[in-house]
C-alpha cells in the first residue's frame, strides 16, 4: 500500500468540506478506502494536518543524544571499558549489540593500536616474481 499524496488528501477534503457527496462515495470517486477517508477526516480534526504521519512509526531508540555525550566522556576518561561495562555505568536497558552499533555510528571502535609505531618496511619487490 502506497502513501497518499499530498494533493489528493487535499482534493478528498476538499470534496467532503463542500458537501459534494457522502464519504462512501468520495471514497469511491477517489478509488481510496472509505476506512482512508475516515482516518484522514479524523486526522484533521485531531492533529490540524492532513501529511502522512509515517515519520511516527516504528520504534522509538532508546539510545539517544544524551547517551552519546555521556559515553563519549566515559570513554575520553577510559577507553577501555567494555560494552557490559559501558550499559551499566549508563543505566541502559537495552542490547549490547545496541551498544555497539551506536559506538559504530560514532567512529569509535574497539580496535586496540598497537603502542610501537607500524613498521615502516615496504615491499621489496615491486613486481611479482616468477617461481622456478
Amino acid at each position: 500500500m502506497r502513501t497518499l499524496s499530498l494533493d489528493l488528501r487535499e482534493r478528498i477534503l476538499d470534496s467532503y468540506d463542500k458537501d459534494e457527496a457522502t464519504r462512501d462515495q468520495i471514497a469511491k470517486r477517489f478509488r481510496v478506502s472509505l476506512g482512508m477517508v475516515k482516518k484522514l477526516i479524523q486526522q484533521r480534526r485531531h492533529t490540524g494536518e492532513i501529511g502522512s504521519l509515517h515519520h511516527r512509526c516504528g520504534r522509538k531508540p532508546l539510545i539517544v543524544e544524551s547517551h552519546r555525550k555521556q559515553m563519549s566522556k566515559l570513554l575520553g576518561s577510559k577507553p577501555d571499558l567494555t560494552l557490559k561495562e559501558l550499559r551499566e555505568a549508563l543505566g541502559l536497558e537495552c542490547t549490547l549489540p545496541a551498544i555497539h552499533y551506536v559506538l559504530h555510528s560514532m567512529g569509535l571502535t574497539y580496535k586496540k593500536r598497537l603502542s610501537e609505531p607500524a613498521s615502516r618496511i615496504g615491499r621489496i619487490s615491486s613486481k611479482p616474481v616468477r617461481r622456478g
